[in-house]
């Protein structure tokens, strides 16, 4: 398995990735096409697509931030769900980056969210704020209530959130 970084809007991977990307994520956790196009401008930004036995299988947008990396989006596509290929990806990320931080809906939300919380905690995640509002991407869009996990202890919880809203969602 390997992470192949796609470095412009044009590449022929971003067109899948943001058509399943639209697909799976509400609209309210999700950039608009030119939103989306300007992540590749972004020198803090790398948008991987999940290479497995010469198949795309899922995407990743990786925000590389002072302390940590943050996880802005990971997905496997449906049709390699439930092939233990999200633990890999999860794994090969720590090897890679020793700190990282992601958003997950709450897991009382439904069904699909208590799959995905307990998913996170089996690969090494634990929930270090249960109340992060994730900042809405437009003025269109709604604030949404989300946990935020991490594979360690963070000790500034205040500052790693500020920096979150501050890069990632440009409310500076």
């Amino acid at each position: 398995m390997e992470f192949i970084q796609i470095t412009s809007p044009d590449d022929f991977r971003t067109k899948e990735i943001y058509s399943s990307y639209i697909n799976s994520f509400p609209e309210d956790e999700r950039r608009n096409p030119e939103q989306f196009s300007q992540l590749f401008n972004n020198e803090k930004v790398k948008v991987f697509s999940v290479l497995n036995d010469l198949k795309y299988i899922g995407y990743l947008i990786a925000w590389e931030l002072t302390e940590f990396v943050f996880i802005e989006h990971f997905e496997i596509f449906s049709e390699f769900r439930s092939q233990k290929f999200g633990s890999e990806v999860i794994q090969k990320l720590f090897r890679d980056y020793s700190k990282i931080i992601l958003e997950a809906e709450p897991s009382d939300l439904d069904d699909d969210a208590r799959r995905r919380i307990d998913f996170y905690k089996r690969n090494g995640f634990q929930i270090v704020d249960e109340d992060y509002l994730q900042p809405p991407y437009s003025q269109d869009k709604k604030p949404v209530p989300l946990w935020l996990l991490a594979n360690y202890t963070p000790e500034k919880l205040g500052h790693l959130r500020e920096e979150i809203y501050d890069v990632v969602y440009c409310l500076s």
